[in-house]
């Protein structure tokens, strides 16, 4: 995603402002396990390789993560924003269709495939991303709370 040389705008033009951006990462795993289920070890990337393929090409993911690892946005590491603060989240997928929710929160303003030149969407509650495509999304926290970002 490459944001706008002139910034952010609403359906009108006008200018939108943010106070922080985020950039969410969604990543599919294709873990090949063995006759028990348990997830298989191989002592080489060249050896795993064959079973991978096979894995991948059931298009079903074992692991569905954001930035790359279990458990990535959460404890000290979760995203933080101030009541009053305009947060810009932008989120990717590589792999698959996913649809992003921000629980407590919506999209005030969401640029729906990542096409800034397109008006925005308006109160969105679940935004879309297809797969191998970003969307953006902008929220001003109004309340202080737990927020979830999940998909």
């Amino acid at each position: 995603v490459v944001l706008p040389r002139d910034g952010l705008k609403d359906a009108n033009g006008a200018p939108l402002r943010y106070d922080r951006i985020y950039y969410i990462g969604e990543s599919d795993f294709y873990v090949p396990r063995d006759a028990n289920g348990a997830f298989r070890t191989y002592n080489s990337l060249g050896e795993a390789y064959a079973d991978t393929i096979t894995t991948m090409r059931g298009l079903i993911p074992t692991h569905v993560v954001f930035e790359g690892a279990v458990g990535a946005l959460t404890g000290d590491k979760a995203l933080a924003a101030n009541v009053g603060e305009t947060v810009l989240i932008i989120h990717s997928q590589a792999n698959r269709d996913t649809r992003p929710h921000l629980i407590g929160g919506h999209g005030d303003y969401v640029w729906l495939f990542g096409k800034f030149e397109n008006p925005p969407a308006k109160d969105l509650e679940t935004w879309f991303v297809p797969g191998g495509s970003a969307t953006a999304a902008l929220y001003k926290f109004r309340q202080p709370g737990i927020y979830s970002y999940v998909n």
